[in-house]
Formats: structure tokens, sequence, C-alpha cells
């Protein structure tokens, strides 16, 4: 469990490096135990192994002021633990539901019990500004458009698949923008086959 625990706290780390969260910004967190313990999503739930993921990448992330939401398992529509602080500055909708590691995974049970104030909340409607994806369970709908993938040194913990995405704000114009007809085929110009 130490050693997983150690690779959580080097991969957020490395993601804070990356992509500095600051205070009040919103990092979603979806992982499976059993993936990390080297089974099949959902077949082997490990409270023991949820803690220590925890242990790794919750204190870099509240130390900065970050909200941490904490992402259930299908059987519960994929909703996710937030403290309550957290619904109310983002405007969430609280639900009524206690995961437990059969339904709603070891990783939201274990962040339910470890919080100060814990809610369910159905969806962050888009509002995530990144996060971490440990065992391909899927965070993609919790992030704000457009999430861009942080490449991490850190690419498993345990056995499990990490991926992690930062989001930026819409690219609407820009340096590469061009604004005519005529300056879009100046550009095609560019990428047409020259004659011999």
């Amino acid at each position: 469990m130490e050693g997983i625990r150690r690779a959580a706290q080097r991969a957020v780390e490395e993601f804070l490096q990356a992509f500095p969260m600051g205070p009040g910004s919103l990092f979603v967190l979806g992982g499976s135990t059993s993936e990390v313990l080297g089974e099949r999503v959902g077949t082997r739930p490990s409270l023991e192994a949820a803690h220590a993921l925890l242990e790794g990448l919750l204190p870099p992330l509240l130390e900065r002021g970050v909200h941490v939401a904490v992402q259930a398992c299908e059987h519960l529509n994929r909703a996710l633990v937030v403290e309550r602080e957290a619904a109310r500055a983002f405007g969430l909708e609280e639900v009524t539901v206690f995961p437990h590691p059969k339904a709603g995974g070891a990783l939201a049970t274990a962040a339910f019990l470890r919080f100060r104030d814990p809610v369910m909340v159905e969806s962050l409607k888009a509002q995530a500004h990144g996060g971490m994806d440990i065992g391909g369970v899927l965070i993609g709908m919790h992030l704000r458009p457009v999430a861009v993938p942080l490449r991490l040194s850190v690419r498993k913990i345990g056995e499990a698949v990490l991926l992690a995405a930062k989001t930026r704000p819409k690219l609407v114009g820009g340096a590469r923008a061009v604004y005519t007809r005529e300056e879009m085929l100046k550009k095609l110009e560019e990428f047409l086959p020259k004659p011999p």
C-alpha cells in the first residue's frame, strides 16, 4: 500500500507542477481499486487501496485550496463525493445516496468517510478544471471543455493505467485564426502538392 500512496503522491505533484491549480478550482478523481490491484474493474474493491490513493493524492491538492470531487462507479451513475462547500461553490445539486464498495466503489466510499462534510452530487456540470483517471473509469464528462491530456512520467498506479487531463478555455480566434475566405485559401496553399 505504501507503493500505491507514493505513486499517487508523485503523480499529483507532477500534475500540479505541469498545471498549477489555484485555490477554489475543482479537481475530479476517478479510480478503480480493483484495477490498481491488477484485477478487472469492479471485481475486487479495496478500502485499503482507496485509503492509500487518497493519502497520496489529497494533501497536495487540499494544501492549495483545490476542491476535490471523487467519482463513484457506474452503479451510482458516476455521481460524485464532494465537500458541501464545493457543492455550494459550483452550484451542484445534492442527491441522496451513500456509496459503499459494491455500489459506488471503494474510492468514493473512502472519500465519503474521509471528507469533513461530504455530500453526493449527481454531476459536476462539466466544471472540473483538471483531474485524474486511475484505471479507465472515464472522468471526461466532468471536465470543462477543452480537456487537454497531461503526459505524466507516472504511467501506472499499482497495475492501473493513469490518465490525467487539464482544461483550458476554448480558443475563439487567436493568432492562427483567419477571418476571410481569401485568407483561408492562402493558408490552404501550404498543404497543396507542389508541381514537380
